[in-house]
């Protein structure tokens, strides 16, 4: 069996807030320079189910995906460190300053070229953009059925058992594979890397393909493919004021604020 889980590299989400800087005029979001990046957490998610998945049946593969530039190394060798067995990353300027479609596109383009692949995880969202689709994206462009928000899945007869989370209860579905399955945060703790583990992933093979190796036109990736259109990008003002209501007792506390919004004609 053969697992593919797509992994993004994202500013460290324990950031203090105040580090970014929001341009305005770009609409960019920039962190400081030296700001630390990791995983995305639902991405690790993701790793450790296929993990999970290895354990129980043995005979898995586990490759690593991402849509990166050639500073994401380190993640991926943490990626690497915790159990996978190899990794490939989609590196051009090409990719640049795409949207969750593009991105689809170009992790769709590299798991047909993987080839062989049973199954494919990511992240329910990543923990920058929160935007929730890109799994989904891949499993319409590769023709493979989608499951999101798993929190466990097991694998019998060449089903796929999965157990996903809804908004106050759990259900389970089965689906054939291949099949794409987004991973939500409910897995739970992710395993720590292994010195033996971390030792070997400095030898496991890393995999660098461009656009060209894709296959794709450059005029369907990145900025010049992207189907997202950003109208506006920027801080909101914060205008909120807060009034406090006197009073020496309760019965006069709640009289003055009665006739305080009665006055703000709220009631």
């Amino acid at each position: 069996m053969k697992i593919v889980a797509c992994v993004k590299e994202i500013p460290d989400p324990e950031i203090a807030p105040s580090v970014f800087c929001v341009d305005e005029q770009a609409r960019k979001v920039t962190p400081l320079s030296g700001t630390r990046s990791v995983m995305s957490p639902f991405d690790e998610q993701a790793v450790e189910l296929a993990l999970r998945i290895r354990d129980a049946r043995g005979e898995v593969t586990i490759a690593l995906l991402s849509l990166c530039t050639e500073t994401a190394r380190a993640t991926i060798k943490y990626g690497l460190s915790l159990g996978a067995d190899e990794a490939f990353m989609l590196v051009d300027p090409a990719f640049d300053d795409g949207d969750s479609y593009t991105t689809a596109r170009a992790l769709a383009s590299a798991i047909e070229k993987i080839g062989g692949v049973d199954l494919v995880l990511s992240g329910r969202q990543a923990a920058d953009s929160d935007a929730g689709v890109v799994g989904c994206g891949i499993a319409e462009l590769l023709g493979y059925p989608a499951v999101t928000f798993a929190i466990d899945i097991a694998v019998a007869d060449g089903v796929l058992v999965v157990d996903r989370v809804l908004g106050d209860s759990s259900e389970t579905v089965e689906t054939p594979m291949p099949a794409v399955v987004t991973v939500s945060h409910e897995v739970g703790k992710v395993r720590y890397a292994s010195l033996r583990e971390t030792m070997k992933a400095a030898r496991k093979p890393v995999t660098v393909w461009t656009v060209e190796d894709l296959g794709l036109d450059p005029s369907d990736v990145g900025a010049r493919g992207a189907r997202r259109v950003l109208r506006r990008l920027y801080v909101p003002v914060n205008n909120e004021q807060c009034e406090y209501i006197a009073g020496e007792t309760p019965k006069e506390l709640a009289g003055n604020l009665l006739e305080r919004l009665s006055a703000a004609r709220l009631i």
